[in-house]
């Protein structure tokens, strides 16, 4: 038997020698592109990798001068209190508001956008208003929350005068907690969606000319050339997209709301990111705050899972 195993081990060792001589070579081939490609490798390495070891103060009570090591291991306590506490199910109810409204309405903007570019023939004028839709993306969210607070301002926003000159009472749209979703998803739907819109275009130039020019022979009007054609060419790329963004649907972002939030309106517009900023940083709470945090990723990735899963099984087309 001992004499079998030795043959066998020789056998298989000039398999391995010659695979990793394999990947060597490969490796020296490609040796320019793993170069260019080292940069990123080491930034998803140090800034994303390396940190989700702190992810272990989240089943301690965190102390900051005794570290990870001296601090006190307390199990899921923190995940109990975060799911008892009042205030984190209130505010994980508006992050979820907040999310479904997001997915369903700024989702599709750029996409709708997208088609309505497409359909210009005027290319002069199709820049144009390409360079004008993709400006805004390039703006801080401070910039932005300042357009907004002026438009919509109760005394001298250009919003109020338009109602008021309809016979409206002016609104304070940034006082009343009804209208403070309303105020976070139009904004990010004007500064996002035509930026949003660059791979869906790049998408609409992919598709093969010939099949709008049989459709047309055969009498397909524009809309159902659109219907028939574009759409089902464009479903990979949506389908791609809609599942990166189902695995932030918790991630709203934090300067996205912090910015518009008031005593007023904070009731219905603070969201998990903006708790984790005024419970862990200002009120020092650092393990209950990597707890939710966590939550977070659980819930993102399963999130992911489960899209993946479905549109593999119904669109053919998946992440992995």
């Amino acid at each position: 038997m001992a004499v079998n195993a030795q043959a066998v081990k020789r056998a298989n060792r000039p398999a391995q020698t010659s695979k990793g001589r394999s990947f060597l070579r490969t490796l020296w081939k490609f040796k320019a592109l793993y170069l260019i490609s080292l940069p990123g490798i080491l930034y998803f390495i140090i800034f994303k990798y390396v940190p989700l070891l702190g992810s272990v103060i989240a089943f301690q009570d965190y102390n900051i001068f005794d570290g990870f090591t001296g601090s006190k291991w307390i199990g899921l306590d923190n995940f109990t209190r975060m799911f008892a506490h009042y205030d984190f199910l209130k505010i994980l109810n508006n992050t979820l508001l907040i999310g479904l409204y997001d997915l369903f309405l700024a989702f599709p903007a750029p996409i709708v956008l997208a088609l309505l570019l497409n359909e210009l023939r005027i290319v002069l004028y199709k820049r144009v208003l390409q360079t004008v839709v993709y400006m805004p993306h390039f703006l801080s969210w401070v910039i932005v929350s300042g357009i907004a607070i002026g438009i919509l301002s109760p005394s001298t926003g250009a919003v109020n005068h338009f109602l008021a000159w309809l016979g409206f009472e002016p609104i304070y749209f940034l006082g009343e907690e009804s209208w403070i979703r309303t105020v976070l998803i139009s904004s990010g739907i004007w500064r996002d969606s035509g930026y949003g819109t660059i791979i869906y275009l790049a998408a609409l130039a992919g598709i093969n000319p010939d099949l709008y020019e049989a459709s047309e022979v055969d009498g397909a009007s524009r809309w159902r050339q659109t219907i028939s054609i574009t759409l089902p060419s464009l479903l990979p790329t949506i389908m791609i997209l809609f599942l990166l963004h189902i695995g932030k649907f918790l991630d709203f972002g934090f300067e996205r709301v912090y910015v518009f939030l008031n005593p007023l309106n904070k009731e219905h517009g603070e969201i998990l990111d903006t708790y984790i900023y005024t419970a862990g940083l200002l009120g020092q709470q650092f393990s209950y705050t990597t707890a939710i945090g966590l939550f977070k990723s659980v819930v993102g990735l399963a999130l992911i899972v489960i899209g993946n899963f479905l549109s593999k099984k119904t669109t053919g087309e998946s992440l992995y």
